[in-house]
């Protein structure tokens, strides 16, 4: 799981009239408190040449339909793979005849933004060592340049701007928003396009990275549902695409209910926030096969969905349910 770090709430994020550079036009010292309510000076926030590049957007992935496995590859998926479709304004940026074939990945050898193959195909990085606080925008920014850089190429950290110092579009802008299909991999064999010689120092790196990653499995059809070997438990880790205030409430009925575990051998322990999104999780006997989980977690998705139709108020057990369930959050950011 990633580092817990704590983030901006959907009320305190930047909204689109927070100042920019021109409020130094209308006078003021530019060693104010800038007035986004940061804490720092204008002049290093607002008032800095890139102004907005590292505020944070709380809910990066708004409105795409992969929305919840983008946030799974991103925080705690090891390695995995999904095709994305280019849009027609994105074929139209592209260097070459033909538009390549592009997948955006948890990792990238070096943790880089994004690389090409020698046949020119797109490998995207969500698992970046250096990012802003635009992470769709991030994407969008590596995609770009991906589209007119060369063959066999690597990109260290996603742009911020253009050639012509426009701000890089949002990953949205660039694909057809469609659902994702996730492979979930054993190791990080993908990386290489050949067979590492046994020996070599390649075949020594993707030994060390495939030494790292724990056993992973998707669970079921449930989008954004994922089953995890954490060594002595496992774990299920489902990002939920619905507002929080709706999730909390489902899952305080179900809890009131007793109905909130997946059946023998399971237990939930609490959710974590990343990137706008509610994940809850489960503890689960590691014994068991992750497609022995397909059938409870589907069960449970069919009481989950009852109790989000469920539009009466909380009752006075539900409500005490909800607050214990709140007692058990932190955020991702």
């Amino acid at each position: 799981m990633a580092k817990k770090t704590s983030t901006l709430t959907p009320e305190s994020a930047p909204s689109d009239n927070t100042p920019s550079a021109n409020t130094k036009a209308g006078g003021g010292n530019p060693r104010r408190p800038c007035e986004c309510g940061s804490g720092r000076r204008w002049k290093n926030c607002h008032g800095a040449a890139d102004a907005g590049a590292d505020l944070i957007v709380a809910r990066p992935f708004e409105g795409l339909a992969g929305e919840v496995e983008l946030i799974a590859m991103r925080e705690f998926v090891p390695s995995a793979t999904a095709p994305l479709t280019l849009s027609k304004a994105a074929r139209a940026k592209h260097s070459g005849d033909e538009a390549p074939s592009v997948m955006v990945t948890t990792v990238l050898p070096g943790a880089a933004a994004a690389l090409t193959r020698s046949d020119g195909s797109i490998l995207l990085g969500m698992q970046t060592q250096v990012h802003s606080g635009d992470l769709a925008r991030d994407l969008g920014g590596s995609l770009q340049w991906a589209l007119a850089a060369g063959p066999s190429q690597v990109l260290s950290v996603a742009p911020r701007t253009d050639d012509a110092g426009s701000p890089v579009p949002k990953i949205g802008e660039l694909i057809v928003d469609e659902p994702l299909d996730v492979t979930v991999h054993d190791d990080f064999g993908w990386w290489l396009e050949s067979p590492a010689e046994p020996g070599s120092e390649v075949a020594a790196s993707l030994e060390q990275a495939n030494a790292a990653v724990l056993p992973t499995a998707r669970v079921g059809e449930q989008a954004g549902a994922y089953w995890v070997d954490a060594g002595e438990k496992a774990h299920l880790r489902w990002v939920r695409a619905e507002d929080e205030p709706k999730v909390m409430a489902a899952l305080a009925r179900l809890a009131a209910a007793g109905e909130l575990d997946l059946g023998d051998g399971s237990r939930y322990v609490g959710s974590f926030r990343a990137h706008g999104r509610l994940v809850p999780v489960w503890d689960l006997d590691r014994e068991a096969h992750p497609s022995e989980w397909a059938e409870p977690v589907a069960a449970f998705a069919q009481r989950y969905e009852a109790a989000l139709a469920d539009d009466s108020p909380l009752t006075a057990e539900q409500r005490r349910a909800r607050d214990g369930i709140l007692g058990r959050q932190f955020t991702l950011r």
